[in-house]
């Protein structure tokens, strides 16, 4: 089914990304505005919108469950031999441990660039979830060191398209004040993983024991990466495709998706034909001072977020046996689904991310030196509680990346892929700063990166405080701009085909969220 935005009922400023790389003339440009929703298409916009949170968010989160277990049964293995059968040294554990995220920092940019330029979510999540569900279940079969680590390095490289791809996806269905919760709900997901997961873990490691000649660990793998593949299979059918490519949508939900988004950023949400525009936004996003402020901020949140790949070793600290271990897992993690969407909620609700991004900083931080100065069993279980509160700050980041780089789709894929990638660093080097039994040294580090994410939100806040203020100055035709803001407006009618004084309202009324 062709789609067709039909210049009465989707009135926009066209531009070189719009249909598809498809321009108008200047005239027709100078001429269009963008006009709110009416009534009718609201009432369809809300039909819709319940429409894709039925068909997206129950999946992705399913899958991103799996997609969790799956990368860390490793520790819950540790727990029942792994290291013992494997002839493993810590150190070698540890490499084991980073390994993944070698591949997967590999994996994410590239894969988003061809989820952008493929459009089809349904087929390239299926392909990649079945196979990291494969990888997972063959890990089972490992005889040492070499083989771990290189199941590891594989299972990294076909996990990575999953999320950074998800959160484009989500990005091109949902505007800005949207997003967070819905993100929220995804992101939940790995928390869900984190609390059952270990129930799962420990139920499969003290009921099937050493069935057919398996240790329990074995049986994890096997079993926990034959569940993914068979979710893999469901994807390709259930998950929906990008609004331009789905072919299920109305003619009339596709305009109003699409009106949607494009009143919100006053630019249509496609790309010109072809892969070219896919390296067009690499190239954009590489040179957008916010991609590099958004990557190391999610490094630092993921740094502290390591402490997840040793969560039952820590838990274990409060001498317990490996069975109460795994169940004791369970309810700071449901402490963090709960509070995660209360979060999200208000963030979307109040249009507001810096401040979200902050308060949880100083919680995570007091959990950090409950872990390092506590003793007691009391204290050192509520401090599991206080130290999930990194997630909110993680959950928070791709919110407030996807609408300060609201344009076009594939700059805003490689933006998010880049962030996941840098962030996914942190995890390559923070499993040799975990020493057991008590693990201070990386508290002590977890302290310091916290305080410095806070330094890098206020930096990316003061961005967004001058940028909004240079879009407030452009779009007033009384003021006479200086001449850098001149080659600014300029390179934007340039990239458009559009005299400079349309280029100066193309934006008008758009802000970034701060």
């Amino acid at each position: 089914m062709e789609r067709r935005m039909s210049e009465d009922t989707i009135q926009i400023i066209p531009t070189q990304n719009s249909l598809k790389g498809q321009t108008s003339c200047p005239q027709e440009q100078d001429d269009a505005t963008i006009a709110p929703l009416t009534p009718a298409e609201k009432k369809v916009a809300h039909k819709l919108r319940r429409k894709i949170d039925i068909r997206i968010l129950p999946v992705v989160f399913i899958v991103y469950i799996m997609n969790f277990v799956d990368r860390t049964n490793y520790a819950s293995a540790r727990l029942q031999g792994l290291e013992e059968d494997l002839s493993l040294s810590e150190t070698e554990y540890q490499a084991g441990l980073s390994a993944f995220y070698v591949g997967y920092m590999i994996g994410q940019v590239p894969a988003n660039m061809t989820l952008a330029w493929f459009g089809r979510p349904s087929v390239h999540m299926a392909i990649v979830t079945c196979a990291w569900g494969t990888v997972s279940a063959l890990t089972a079969l490992v005889r040492g060191f070499s083989g771990l680590l290189i199941c590891r390095i594989v299972l990294g490289f076909v996990e990575a398209p999953f999320f950074p791809g998800v959160i484009f996806a989500l990005s091109k269905w949902y505007t800005r004040d949207e997003l967070a919760f819905r993100m929220a709900i995804f992101f939940s997901g790995n928390l869900f993983a984190g609390a059952f997961g270990h129930l799962l873990a420990a139920g499969i490691l003290n009921g099937i024991g050493h069935a057919h000649g398996l240790t329990p660990w074995q049986w994890l793998y096997i079993i926990e990466g034959a569940i993914t593949v068979a979710l893999g299979v469901a994807v390709y059918f259930v998950l929906p495709d990008f609004p331009e490519t789905w072919q299920s949508l109305s003619q009339e939900e596709y305009e109003v998706v699409t009106r949607r988004l494009t009143a919100e950023a006053t630019e249509a949400d496609v790309d010109e034909a072809g892969f070219k525009a896919q390296i067009k936004g690499l190239k954009m996003a590489l040179t957008d001072v916010k991609t590099y402020l958004f990557a190391v901020a999610q490094m630092l949140v993921l740094a502290c977020g390591g402490l997840l790949n040793y969560f039952p070793s820590i838990t274990a600290t409060l001498g317990y046996n490996h069975f109460t271990t795994l169940l004791l897992c369970a309810p700071p993690h449901i402490f963090a689904i709960v509070w995660i969407l209360i979060h999200a909620w208000l963030s979307d609700k109040l249009s507001r991310r810096f401040w979200f991004f902050v308060y949880p900083a100083p919680l995570t931080i007091i959990g950090f030196i409950l872990l390092l100065t506590t003793n007691g069993v009391g204290p050192r279980y509520f401090s599991l509680f206080l130290v999930q509160s990194f997630n909110f700050m993680s959950s928070t980041t791709y919110a407030w990346l996807a609408s300060s780089v609201p344009r076009p789709p594939a700059k805003r894929a490689a933006a998010i892929a880049i962030v996941n990638s840098c962030g996914s660093l942190a995890s390559v080097w923070t499993p040799f700063i975990y020493f057991a039994p008590k693990f201070e040294l990386a508290m002590e580090v977890n302290i310091g990166l916290a305080c410095l994410a806070v330094i890098l939100a206020i930096s990316i806040r003061f961005v967004l405080v001058k940028s909004n203020g240079q879009l407030a100055r452009i779009e007033d035709m009384g003021i006479t701009l200086s001449e850098k803001e001149l080659v600014k407006v300029q390179k934007i009618a340039d990239a458009e085909g559009v005299s400079i004084d349309v280029a100066r309202k193309m934006h008008k009324g758009f802000r970034y969220v701060i």
